[in-house]
């Protein structure tokens, strides 16, 4: 480099704003970003979240307004995920198939009321279990794969027959991705996208989320270690990817987002096949603590994080900061 100097002064490209801003590599659009929304029963409802400042649990009638204004603020995609009463979970979380469960309802008046919204739903049976799992316990209080998978098919067709764009199994049983799109194409659904967490891990950074979709307290001591991927491998993704794509994923989800950015980088450079990533509610937590207590600012902090996980390869980012940062970008 010093032989070079001063023919290249690298800060000749940094030295002004128009100049920096012509070779920008990447940028972030209305276009990136998808809103989570938490469902629950009732009419004009909301509820707090104590472990996620400023999101809501909503009604259906209270999430259509939102949407409606997400929709005015530039939102492509949101990504529904129920809390269900506990009444209502059982081992096997049958609920998550009832044609006229709660998750079902929101897609069909979303669906009738909204156009040129994508509706991306939740594939999972943690928030419909008493134990708080995404599968099905056995006796001997192990997750069975093959049986989850059954449920896990009915709940997707469902979903399909509402009218939803995207499902999204978040469960990470293995297999299910083949048995769900061979389930759709019986049933003439072939234009249903299937949105696989194929990198998904077994994280830290979900207890907020797990709370507001209420499987917390019914996980409690427990874990998901035993499908959900070991944050120490990186090779595992891989597989799991090549895996759902041979399968008939559409689009590969990471979660998390900022720590598992090498993640999306050996996709990216490795497949052909669009990325999404999740910020998720651990990481939304720790941005809102650290901006409470003056120790960032939340606004450039929040950017700074969404624009590393595009440049990492990420086509689209699920975040709870989506309708801050739309109406930011306004």
């Amino acid at each position: 480099m010093k032989k070079n100097f001063p023919n290249i002064r690298l800060r000749r490209l940094r030295n002004n704003s128009p100049i920096r801003n012509l070779i920008r590599e990447n940028i972030l659009s209305p276009h990136d970003l998808i809103q989570p929304i938490f469902i629950i029963e009732g009419k004009n409802k909301t509820e707090k979240i104590k472990s996620m400042p400023g999101i809501l649990r909503m009604s259906i009638d209270v999430a259509i307004k939102e949407i409606k204004l997400l929709k005015k603020l530039g939102i492509q995609g949101v990504a529904l995920f129920p809390s269900i009463e506990k009444k209502y979970k059982n081992n096997a979380g049958t609920e998550s198939f009832n044609e006229d469960g709660l998750m079902q309802r929101a897609i069909r008046s979303i669906k009738k009321t909204i156009s040129n919204v994508a509706i991306i739903s939740d594939i999972a049976l943690d928030p419909y279990t008493d134990h708080g799992q995404d599968g099905i316990l056995g006796n001997n209080k192990q997750i069975l794969n093959d049986e989850t998978i059954e449920v896990l098919v009915k709940q997707s067709l469902s979903h399909a027959e509402c009218g939803v764009d995207i499902i999204a199994p978040s469960d990470m049983m293995d297999g299910r991705i083949r048995a769900i799109r061979k389930s759709l194409e019986k049933n003439k659904f072939f234009d249903t996208k299937i949105l696989s967490y194929s990198a998904k891990y077994s994280s830290n950074f979900y207890g907020p989320f797990r709370d507001a979709v209420g499987s917390v307290k019914n996980l409690g001591e427990s874990n998901k270690d035993t499908y959900q991927m070991d944050f120490s491998n990186k090779k595992d993704a891989v597989r799991e990817v090549e895996m759902d794509i041979s399968e008939g994923a559409d689009i590969i989800m990471v979660k998390p987002g900022l720590p598992y950015l090498d993640i999306v980088s050996k996709i990216n450079d490795k497949f052909n096949i669009p990325i999404f990533i999740y910020q998720v509610s651990g990481e939304y937590a720790m941005i809102k603590a650290a901006a409470k207590n003056k120790c960032l600012d939340e606004k450039k902090a929040v950017l700074e994080t969404l624009i590393c996980m595009k440049r990492s390869g990420a086509n689209a980012i699920i975040t709870y900061y989506a309708k801050d940062v739309l109406q930011w970008m306004k």
